[in-house]
């Protein structure tokens, strides 16, 4: 008998507690030179998806972009302040603890 704990959410059916946005960020803070391909096969979602969030959270200046080679490095701002007005009096740090436990 299989442990419901062992089962995976289709994240095309349903909904999740977390957007992609969320999950990009703690992707991110697990492994700060993650490549595109790795996001969007762990998030679920196309590369092109994960560029743009990527792009909005560097505009955001949640994350910063730096060129290592021929790799990318992010370096995620984890004092900025959540953005929706129920969240905003927690860091990002706050939510990646949440996350990670």
């Amino acid at each position: 008998m299989n442990d419901s704990s062992e089962q995976t959410v289709d994240p095309s059916h349903g909904f999740s507690f977390f957007t992609n946005y969320a999950h990009i960020l703690l992707l991110i803070a697990k492994t700060s030179d993650v490549r595109m391909r790795e996001l969007a096969t762990q998030v679920g979602i196309t590369e092109r998806a994960v560029q743009r969030i990527v792009e909005d959270l560097t505009e955001a200046g949640y994350v910063s972009v730096t060129k290592v080679g021929r790799r990318n490095h992010y370096v995620l701002r984890p004092h900025m302040n959540l953005r929706h007005p129920l969240t905003r009096h927690r860091s990002v740090a706050d939510m990646i603890r949440m996350m990670d436990q």
